[in-house]
């Protein structure tokens, strides 16, 4: 009960802190609706698809992972300025859990990305996406985990590096493969097979081939499963991790 209390103290002044300045969430937007609006249209022709909501079928879940891959990296960034500002500093004092500190702003990145989860999906269906609403849930538990993961990682590696100017290139070198290996834009089908090789070790792809099924229809798919036994797995030992870090920072 008090890593529960504590979690939803930390989230709540997250939230606050979030919601006091609102313009960051259209701001995490942009990109993937620049996106959406010049490249997408792009993608009939390409994928030599029927209809435009097929194309977006294919491309918005891979957006929406865009989004929460990005989204949850670069979190580490507000981490290092509460702790040139003392914010962690001062925790020490306080009896509030350790792990509490970082679940407390995941789940606050978590809210965020669903957030503009939803508004990419409100935008994509006025260009002709269709999904089943249960299907949409689950692919947003997918997104959830993935921003759990990557936010958790992020802040970690916040507290080993300390420095701004160490974490952009770390997650910059991070995020690239990551990336290009994980089909956003285009499926990996259409890549040659020693890529589609090499993409089987990213478990990005893994989300973004379940997700693509959601989309598609295809709740039964195994890669949906797959993806989400991935990405929870995943996000258990990035917190873990992530945890033990703040443990050894606030003492």
């Amino acid at each position: 009960m008090k890593l529960l209390r504590d979690t939803s103290l930390i989230f709540n002044r997250q939230l606050g802190l979030l919601l006091r300045n609102p313009v960051w969430i259209f701001v995490g937007i942009f990109q993937p609706v620049m996106y959406l609006l010049l490249f997408a249209p792009l993608l009939k022709p390409a994928l030599q698809v029927r209809t435009n909501a097929e194309a977006y079928q294919i491309f918005v879940p891979g957006l929406l992972v865009l989004l929460a891959i990005f989204g949850g990296l670069f979190q580490g960034f507000g981490l290092i300025a509460e702790l040139r500002a003392g914010v962690i500093e001062r925790a020490r004092v306080t009896p509030i859990s350790r792990l509490a500190l970082l679940l407390g702003r995941s789940l606050r990145d978590t809210v965020s990305l669903i957030a503009q989860a939803v508004i990419i999906t409100v935008l994509a269906l006025a260009f002709g996406l269709r999904v089943f609403i249960g299907n949409l849930l689950l692919a947003y538990l997918l997104l959830a985990l993935i921003s759990m993961m990557t936010s958790a990682v992020s802040y970690g590696i916040a507290l080993v590096l300390k420095s701004e100017d160490a974490l952009a290139p770390a997650m910059n070198t991070v995020s690239q493969p990551v990336l290009l290996l994980s089909g956003i834009l285009l499926p990996l089908t259409y890549a040659p097979g020693w890529l589609q090789g090499v993409a089987d070790w990213n478990p990005f792809s893994w989300a973004v081939k379940g997700i693509r099924a959601l989309f598609q229809g295809d709740l039964g798919a195994p890669v949906v499963w797959q993806g989400l036994a991935i990405m929870a797995a995943l996000a258990v030992l990035a917190v873990g991790w992530a945890a033990r870090e703040f443990a050894r920072s606030v003492r």
